[in-house]
């Protein structure tokens, strides 16, 4: 698992120097990863060993995707909407919301299902779960955070209805049971059964970004606009202003 963490560092390190707003979801990212690491070391899962194996083939599917754009080779439908709008002017929660939503509703279902084959997928559930509460922590604790580097964040609550908590809930609350679904349907398929599957589901999970990329509400998108002009622009600044305990 170390050296995934060490992979993380080499992404969100070039995001600095090039100042890509694709840095952003993979600090989170090392946030969590660190944090499952820990967390297998105290032994609070039911199977750590496993949950260690999982985590990496977790880890992997996001490697994976970010290599895979870097040298400008096929991935997912969903991960290139997310990396292909690293230049866009969206605000920091979208960016990195981009990221949690294709990882968490298309990735870890497959990792699930992968690491499961020939086995019981039911004797992961627990475990899959507190991986979900873990990066759920991670994400409430990053909206403290974000505050530091986007001062009117909160508007996003003026503009109604815990709005900010609204567009996380739509990638974190529901991809709870959508990323579960997901492992179980492609763990009862089997290998070499899955690929419509898993074409359907990454076209699914790119609407979902869409969503979070362009808000249907017109007042949420003027809010999230107007918020992003006053938000730090510099990349590096963003994560060392976050890193800051």
């Amino acid at each position: 698992m170390q050296q995934v963490l060490d992979q993380l560092d080499i992404i969100i390190d070039d995001a600095m120097v090039t100042n890509s707003r694709i840095g952003y979801f993979a600090y989170l990212y090392r946030r969590v990863t660190a944090e499952i690491q820990k967390e297998i070391i105290l032994g609070n899962f039911e199977d750590n060993a496993r949950m260690e194996i999982f985590d990496v083939a977790f880890a992997n599917y996001y490697l994976d995707a970010y290599n895979g754009y870097k040298k400008q080779t096929p991935i997912s439908k969903s991960w290139q909407f997310s990396f292909g709008s690293k230049d866009e002017p969206l605000t920091i929660l979208q960016h990195i919301m981009l990221g949690i939503n294709t990882h968490i509703n298309l990735d870890l279902g497959l990792a699930a299902s992968a690491v499961m084959q020939g086995k019981e997928i039911s004797d992961i559930e627990n475990d899959f779960n507190t991986v979900n509460s873990i990066l759920g922590n991670i994400v409430n604790e990053m909206q403290d955070r974000l505050s530091r580097v986007s001062p009117l964040l909160f508007l996003l609550d003026l503009a109604g209805k815990n709005t900010d908590e609204e567009i996380i809930n739509f990638s974190l609350g529901k991809a709870r049971a959508f990323s579960w679904y997901n492992a179980n349907l492609l763990w009862g398929l089997g290998v070499g059964h899955q690929d419509n599957a898993i074409r359907q589901m990454d076209l699914a999970v790119l609407r979902l970004g869409e969503f979070i990329k362009s808000p249907k509400s017109t007042l949420i998108n003027y809010t999230l606009k107007f918020i992003g002009k006053f938000e730090e622009k510099n990349v590096g600044a963003v994560i060392r202003k976050l890193r800051e305990e």
